[in-house]
């Protein structure tokens, strides 16, 4: 089975923000060092032209990765022995858009002021040219118009998932209703659960059929948290992220990444390490490695994406 990372920005020294091709695969060739077989590389909210530019960058990897160029083994040394299959570079499969559709509300580590109104024409301005490798989009689901441009997003494919956000339990519902597939790193930058209104994060958590990322490092959520989760959701709508970012290091990747006041500004534990610390916390490996392989390979099918085991292979 394929271990899956739908959501990382980068990692030790390299992200996608401004990034040429080649910082791309050199993301890919880090995670394949933990064992990680394929990425959805993830970018930032910024402007439209931004956002373009680096999903081109993320598009010429892929094309760099098909024809083997992607294969050339940056940093590492020469060997006459067989790479392991450890140490193979990590598929890249697409890219998922953390933005522009989100709530400045819920800002968390993004750029709220690159931040666009839920608008059936941005959307389209912002993947002409790109809708075959656009496989993930985070939206605000309360925002004004969201529930229309959920459904346009979801009738091309492209599975929404619902984050950076201030949604009540019904507005998160009726993003629901209108096709949104997930829910992006439950409990991080949206509502926290109130006894009179759940929010979002309540939703995910008692809606059986939609997806919930989570982030299962010692940082962004206490065990107990974690534990609940576990305990509130079918353990087959359960992905395992790494929302890794380029200050994550590539030697030292279990590291808090948060600025000088303290908020974080994402991860920095690859998918494999996090399924062994909750492993370690006591969770069942079977459930656990589920939610790293089975899990993200069946959600990304939502956006057509079949046959992942075949192009890892």
């Amino acid at each position: 089975m394929p271990v899956i990372d739908v959501h990382t920005h980068g990692v030790g020294g390299y992200e996608t923000k401004g990034a040429g091709p080649d910082d791309i695969i050199r993301i890919a060739e880090i995670h394949g060092s933990y064992g990680i077989d394929a990425v959805i590389p993830t970018i930032y909210s910024s402007s439209i032209k931004r956002m373009r530019a680096d999903i081109a960058a993320v598009k010429k990897a892929m094309e760099m990765q098909g024809s083997g160029v992607g294969d050339r083994g940056w940093g590492r040394k020469k060997s006459s022995k067989p790479q392991t299959k450890k140490m193979k570079p990590a598929t890249i499969l697409g890219v998922h858009l953390e933005g522009p559709f989100l709530n400045p509300v819920r800002a968390g580590a993004l750029d709220a002021h690159s931040f666009l109104p839920a608008r059936i024409s941005h959307y389209k301005e912002l993947i002409q040219g790109f809708g075959d490798i656009v496989k993930i989009i985070t939206v605000a689901p309360e925002l004004k118009g969201a529930t229309g441009l959920i459904k346009t997003i979801t009738d091309t494919s492209v599975i929404v998932s619902m984050g950076h956000s201030d949604a009540t339990y019904g507005e998160a519902e009726a993003g629901f209703n209108a096709g949104a597939k997930g829910i992006t790193h439950i409990f991080n930058a949206m509502r926290p659960v109130h006894h009179r209104e759940p929010g979002i994060a309540g939703f995910g958590l008692t809606n059986p059929h939609i997806y919930v990322e989570v982030i299962a490092d010692p940082f962004h959520l206490h065990p107990k948290t974690i534990e609940l989760i576990f305990g509130a959701k079918k353990p087959d709508r359960i992905i395992i992220v790494s929302d890794s970012v380029k200050a994550a290091k590539k030697d030292a990747c279990t590291l808090g990444v948060a600025d000088r006041a303290g908020r974080l500004l994402g991860g920095s534990t690859p998918v494999t390490e996090s399924a062994r610390y909750l492993v370690g916390l006591g969770f069942p490996k079977k459930i656990v490695e589920r939610c790293v392989s089975v899990n993200p390979e069946r959600y990304l099918a939502e956006s057509g994406l079949r046959g992942i085991r075949t192009i890892c292979s």
